[in-house]
């Protein structure tokens, strides 16, 4: 199997990096700065056609491959990762899971607008006490005569407090298996539902002009056609979600990467010390070059994953490459962030060059959609090793 990217992938590249230096490297910045969630350049990365890479043209989609979403997301990322968790979130959180689990009258009500960027959608999974441990959840739904009520709590949720977010859905125990294990399921609760309040932005270190939110359910009241899929399938239906996800952080990361290594490389040509620019010593210049190697690894081993997806592997095979690609882009590029900062001395440490933003931005991708030690663990157990 091949994972070069088609003439077609280069082009889109080339299009999606046209938009993203014109439309949002110029205002990152500020954004940043002013912890702002530009609403109008979401919505014209929905014109660009970006939100509905994956989707069926009945909804409004292109019908394109997974391959075509990790491209956009790099080129995103690789000038602001807040609008590349954007995209990403919006489109493997919030458009997936309806695609994927929902009824022809779920898709048919919510879908054109999230593929169309007009609206976004997102996925409330992680709770105060439960994130990793997927099981713990405490949010409950019960069903009342031709309601779910719903009540608990979430936190960490893109996308979910926005002017535009329409839909969130969310993962709740709805009973108890014969096991006694909890029945997970997953509930559509539309924005402004009384009893669903997205609560204050949360003040982050780290990708400012995304949007981020606690979410609280009081009492929350949803038809009961509003259950995404089958009744206690919740459980399975996350995990399918955060394999496609994981490939697609590792997206963000290789555009973070790409960006620490053009940078670098710029900074240390124009840069002098001792009357000679600072590339000219072995010291920066090999880390420079570690930096290439990194880049390199990252972007097989994501499009390896990509592929994959696209060519149809089993759950098992894309699982394991997706656990492998997460782990290694993602802590690459928080490697890759110090390396950068290292290369611009003094400078990196001022807010004025990105590589600042780029260093705050990359922590979280070690943690986000699952952290590097669930990675390792789903790699070890993918091994045939008796993990916990």
């Amino acid at each position: 199997m091949s994972f070069e990217l088609s003439e077609e992938h280069r082009e889109f590249r080339r299009s999606v990096r046209d938009f993203a230096e014109a439309e949002i490297a110029p205002h990152a910045a500020e954004w940043d700065r002013k912890h702002y969630f530009p609403v109008e350049t979401v919505q014209k990365m929905g014109r660009l056609g970006l939100f509905g890479l994956t989707a069926p043209e009945q909804y409004g989609g292109s019908g394109g491959d997974f391959t075509s979403l990790c491209v956009a997301i790099e080129e995103i990322s690789r000038v602001d990762q807040s609008m590349g968790i954007t995209l990403e979130a919006a489109v493997g959180l919030g458009i997936n899971p309806i695609l994927t689990y929902g009824t022809d009258e779920q898709k048919q009500q919510w879908l054109p607008d999230l593929v169309a960027g007009r609206k976004l959608a997102g996925f409330g999974l992680t709770e105060p006490e439960s994130g990793s441990d997927a099981g713990a959840t405490k949010t409950r739904a019960v069903l009342d005569g031709d309601e779910w009520v719903i009540d608990g709590s979430k936190q960490f949720i893109t996308n979910s407090g926005s002017s535009i977010t329409s839909v969130v859905t969310v993962t709740a125990r709805t009973g108890e298996k014969p096991d006694g294990r909890p029945e997970i399921s997953t509930i559509i609760v539309p924005a402004g539902t009384p009893g669903f309040v997205a609560e204050a932005q949360y003040d982050k270190l780290g990708w400012h002009a995304s949007d981020t939110h606690p979410l609280s359910f009081a009492g929350c009241r949803v038809p009961k056609e509003n259950l995404l899929g089958e009744r206690g399938k919740g459980f399975g239906q996350f995990l399918a979600t955060l394999d496609d996800g994981r490939v697609a952080i590792g997206a963000v990361a290789l555009g973070c990467l790409k960006a620490c290594l053009e940078m670098s490389v710029q900074y240390a040509g124009e840069r002098k010390t001792f009357g000679v620019p600072i590339g000219q010593k072995q010291g920066v210049a090999f880390q420079i070059s570690d930096l290439k190697v990194m880049a390199d690894a990252a972007e097989l081993l994501v499009y390896r994953a990509a592929a994959l997806k696209d060519a149809g592997a089993s759950v098992q095979e894309f699982r394991q490459a997706a656990s492998v690609a997460k782990l290694y882009a993602t802590e690459s590029a928080v490697t890759a962030t110090r390396i950068a900062t290292q290369v611009f001395g003094g400078y990196g440490f001022m807010e004025e060059y990105p590589v600042t933003r780029f260093y705050r931005d990359a922590k979280i991708l070690e943690i986000g959609e699952g952290t590097s030690e669930v990675q390792r663990m789903l790699i070890a157990r993918g091994l045939g090793l008796p993990v916990e």
